[in-house]
């Protein structure tokens, strides 16, 4: 009779050390799922690239996310189920019928405590480090599981293909650009983000999604010299413009012939003055502003600000007119307008008054030109107005209002206020805007 009670009671004791163990191992796997699919995978590069072979093992084994996490849910589900069964077997030999829902009570607490809330909390504080730590077991889980997560894979799909749902492995749940977009985003609505920081980012970004067509200038705001002008008309015009390329033309502004480089023109018209002697100015009469203009570069208005860039950079040249799909002239590009989409408005002394497009009034109006571009206004104001209909505010307005508006008439759309101020022909050159209610900090 000893003896029986004896083995009993070590029988007892051998099953409570195994659910120990059991609720161990659920730990571990709660903690290595949740530390696998927190952990950011740039931070992961970056300690591989330091020689971290845990870091190594995490980015091989989380680029395929499907069979890491059937993986892990499968070694999870068999000890949680593998310790409950035990655990009731053990509370019924002692308890009789009421240890089925003692074991279900105690089993519950045990598991979310110790295997689920604990280990969790723990993984999510520094998940990159505690995924280096278990990526070498858990790359061993996955290879022994892999045939039955291979064959409950192929049924998950055949029964969502029954359902009409298709199913993409190799595609990831966020793209990088919205996962970089949202995380400037959040950090700068917490503060840790400078809001110039965000808006240089998030326009490098935004270069291949945007067009040339959007941020060029327009070809009824373009400087244009005529090739029929005098030599010295053109040489005071070049002199009196804000612009050191300006565009050459002959007969009619769409037969674009070569553009002038400031420098170049006077470079040659001074040499031909110092050729010319006590001619003087009369030389500049022989002047031929053809054999000093360069080439113009043509791009189709369809083409992306990040290939545009590149296409600048190969070439040497910091300046392209912009053209439709029938050739005709639509607009004028450089360099430079690409680089204030990533770092703002960038002036000089010869145009001081573009860095105060945006002024606002003690109102709460903001008076603005209406061929200011929707995102250059979201960008001051930290507002959200949208782009998809219209690139220029005044566009914006002639889109919403399905009209041409007049000068004093006041419109309502996407909680704002405008009123068209000045109008020229059938363009807004005026206008200004205010919030209908305060916007969110």
């Amino acid at each position: 009779m000893d003896a029986t009670t004896a083995a009993t009671d070590a029988a007892l004791w051998i099953t409570a050390g195994a659910i120990v163990v059991l609720i161990l191992l659920s730990a571990f796997f709660s903690g290595s799922e949740t530390a696998l699919t927190a952990a950011s995978r740039g931070k992961l590069r970056a300690a591989q690239d330091r020689g971290s072979k845990g870091a190594d093992t995490a980015l091989r084994i989380t680029e395929d996310n499907e069979r890491l996490i059937g993986s892990v849910l499968l070694g999870n589900n068999l000890v949680n189920i593998l310790a409950t069964s035990l655990a009731t077997a053990l509370f019924t030999s002692l308890f009789g019928d009421s240890g089925v829902a003692l074991a279900t009570l105690i089993m519950t607490l045990l598991v979310l405590i110790f295997a689920e809330v604990l280990p969790k909390t723990y993984a999510i504080t520094n998940p990159e480090l505690a995924a280096s730590r278990v990526s070498g077991p858990i790359s061993m889980v996955i290879l022994v599981f892999s045939p039955v997560v291979a064959a409950i894979r192929a049924f998950v799909r055949l029964m969502l293909r029954i359902f009409g749902v298709q199913t993409d492995p190799d595609s990831q749940i966020l793209a990088v650009r919205e996962e970089i977009a949202g995380a400037l985003q959040l950090g700068h609505s917490e503060g840790v983000v400078e809001k110039e920081d965000r808006d240089r980012i998030l326009g490098a970004l935004d270069l291949a999604e945007r067009t040339v067509e959007e941020i060029m200038l327009h070809r009824s705001n373009i400087e244009m010299i005529d090739a029929a002008h005098d030599p010295r008309a053109i040489l005071q015009q070049c002199l009196e413009s804000n612009h050191t390329r300006l565009p050459i033309f002959r007969d009619d502004p769409e037969n674009i012939i070569g553009v002038a480089h400031a420098k170049d023109l006077m470079r040659a018209m001074y040499e031909t003055m110092a050729k010319a002697g006590d001619r003087g100015f009369e030389a500049l009469d022989d002047f031929r502003i053809a054999d000093v203009m360069m080439k113009p570069y043509f791009v189709p208005d369809t083409t992306t600000l990040a290939d545009q860039m590149r296409n600048f950079l190969r070439k040497h040249t910091h300046f392209a007119l912009v053209v439709d799909e029938y050739g005709s002239l639509e607009g004028l590009l450089t360099l430079e307008d690409i680089l204030e989409e990533i770092v703002g408005e960038i002036t000089d002394e010869h145009d001081p008054d573009a860095e105060h497009q945006v002024k606002a009034g003690d109102d709460g109006w903001y008076w603005l030109d209406g061929a200011m571009t929707i995102r250059d206004l979201n960008r001051a104001t930290d507002w959200s107005l949208p782009d998809d209909e219209a690139n220029t505010i005044a566009g914006l307005v002639i889109h919403e209002a399905q009209m041409i508006p007049t000068p004093g008439q006041r419109f309502s759309f996407h909680g704002f206020r405008f009123e068209v101020m000045e109008r020229e022909h059938n363009r807004i050159t005026r206008l200004r805007v205010r919030p209908l209610a305060p916007v969110a900090e």
